[in-house]
């Protein structure tokens, strides 16, 4: 008995099946070409392998071919989230990821997957992503990246006569700098590719927040450059006969391609550049996934990742932030609302515990108000153009000196502070983050962010409305930076703050402007401002704390 064969399918039809006989036979372009051709993979199957397990790999055998879809490149993060109809909540969130002088601690971890088309690398990717229990993980398709086709390549393309599967086919400049900048922590923008018409989608996807990243792709092992961001590499090894009968069903239920077309192109692109440029990467590869075979990789893939955890950090931030920098002066960034007996008195009233809601409220605002006039006279302005007053005078006069204003705001309580800075900035645009304590840690974690698009172009006002140790504010700083924000663009304001809060901050990020309304000098043992103000969200929206809260167990730390 022969070997079969390793490469494409080829047989004939059983008698009476022919597309080429009578007049109710079928025939290309009717409708009735993909049961016919899905009806002999399905019978070679059954005499190679004696069973059905092919099935769950195609679709039902039907009179007509299902309606296309538009398909897109898939590259997105996958934290542990609860989504609602407007909003995504992080469930696990992500620890920090640098260290007391606000640089990165450790790189992402990298992935690498690597195979044949339709070998299975995006399913090997999921289930690795399960087994791992990793918060906050980035899958990263090497689809995204294909070159934008001039005219003359799309012409082939629809032809089903460029190769998709040549070194040549993709953007490897793009990709390196994209993986190398999302491995260091960074915000990046990933193209997504439209497989239908061959081209780039208008809107890029933002990616950011890894703590793992799997990338995978046919070419993943191809480039030397991208072969030293790796940190792990897994070659999915999957039978040849599988992987075509995967990609006829990808290609014509969902990109809408024709049979024709899709074997054409395999057999003069797919095959031959698999054989040429993918195979013999597998060399390379740490671990090989034979024949889809995945039970004992999770482990080893484990294993090997033990040593680094780049998401299991140790609690070891606060502590660090809590011996460093005291019996320091204050520095020269810090810039406190003068005391006046206006001031003076708006702390009396909301520092007193005995203070009704309604007037916490509203000297809260005022005092908010006062600060965000303050943060606003650092922003850069320039002399402008002489205007013309109604007698009919010139006046020189001034304005603002940068592209826009963005305000962001530490929720919870950060965001009682939008209303004062809407207030004097006409259209300001907004944007949030969410961080909470770690029970457990003790330390913050990132579980919510939107930020407005093109954020790094501007200039932000960062707002909470307390301070202690400067853990939160130093977080939602590197999220900033991290999203391209330059550090003497950013001003921290807070109604209350703690000197180590204050020296934590400035250490870390030296450049960041930090503009408040009083400074306390000490902290407790469990970090809560002394003398301080309390819970400043409690206080504010009128929820209760336990009587032995904590900064640690708050919605609102006052870090």
């Amino acid at each position: 008995m022969k070997a079969r064969p390793s490469g494409a399918l080829q047989c004939a039809p059983p008698p009476g099946l022919a597309p080429e006989g009578g007049p109710g036979d079928p025939r290309p372009g009717e409708g009735t070409l993909l049961p016919f051709i899905l009806f002999i993979i399905r019978g070679l199957w059954a005499t190679l392998c004696g069973d059905g397990s092919l099935d769950r790999l195609l679709p039902s055998v039907s009179m007509g071919i299902s309606p296309r879809k538009r398909t897109t490149s898939q590259c997105k993060s996958e934290p542990p989230l609860l989504r609602t109809s407007k909003r995504t909540i992080y469930t696990a969130g992500r620890p920090p990821w640098y260290n007391e002088h606000g640089t990165q601690s450790k790189e992402a971890f990298v992935i690498g997957l690597c195979g044949g088309s339709a070998s299975g690398k995006t399913t090997v990717a999921r289930k690795i992503i399960e087994a791992l229990d990793v918060p906050w993980v980035v899958l990263l398709s090497m689809d995204s990246f294909y070159k934008v086709l001039s005219p003359e390549e799309q012409t082939l393309a629809a032809s089903n006569d460029y190769n998709f599967d040549h070194p040549d086919a993709f953007d490897f400049g793009l990709l390196t700098h994209t993986l190398r900048k999302l491995k260091q922590g960074k915000s990046v923008k990933i193209p997504v590719y439209d497989f239908t018409t061959h081209g780039r989608q208008k809107e890029w996807k933002t990616v950011y927040g890894a703590s793992v990243i799997i990338f995978e792709g046919i070419m993943a092992f191809a480039d030397k450059e991208l072969l030293k961001l790796l940190d792990m590499k897994i070659f999915v090894e999957t039978d040849s006969d599988i992987r075509l009968v995967r990609r006829l069903r990808r290609d014509i239920t969902e990109r809408g391609r024709e049979i024709e077309g899709v074997i054409k192109q395999y057999n003069k692109f797919v095959k031959p550049a698999f054989e040429q440029y993918i195979e013999p990467t597998m060399r390379l590869a740490d671990l090989v996934v034979p024949r889809g075979k995945c039970s004992q990789l999770y482990y080893r893939v484990q294993v090997l990742m033990t040593s680094q955890q780049p998401w299991r950090r140790k609690p070891s931030l606060l502590a660090a932030l809590a011996s460093a920098h005291q019996a320091q002066p204050l520095p020269q960034t810090l810039s406190v609302l003068e005391s006046t007996p206006q001031v003076r008195g708006m702390h009396t009233i909301i520092r007193n515990k005995e203070t009704s809601r309604d007037e916490f409220i509203f000297y809260s605002k005022r005092l908010m108000r006062l600060l965000i006039e303050r943060a606003l006279s650092f922003l850069p302005s320039q002399v402008c153009v002489c205007v013309c007053t109604p007698q009919g005078e010139d006046y020189v006069g001034r304005t603002f000196y940068g592209k826009r204003v963005t305000g962001v705001s530490i929720l919870r309580a950060g965001e009682t502070m939008e209303p004062a800075l809407r207030a004097v900035c006409k259209d300001v645009r907004i944007g949030k983050i969410l961080i909470q304590t770690n029970q457990d840690t003790g330390e913050p974690e990132l579980h919510y962010l939107r930020l407005p698009k093109d954020i790094g172009e501007d200039h932000v006002i960062l707002m909470d409305c307390t301070v202690s140790t400067g853990a939160a504010a130093m977080m939602a700083v590197r999220v900033l930076l991290d999203h391209d924000v330059q550090e003497d663009k950013i001003l921290l304001v807070s109604l209350l703050m703690a000197e180590m809060g204050v020296h934590s901050v400035a250490y870390a990020f030296p450049q960041v402007k930090i503009i408040t309304t009083a400074v306390d000098k000490k902290v407790n043992d469990v970090f809560h401002i002394i003398p301080g103000i309390g819970n400043f969200g409690d206080r504010y929206f009128g929820t209760d704390a336990p009587p032995d809260w904590s900064d640690e167990e708050m919605d609102e730390p006052s870090y």
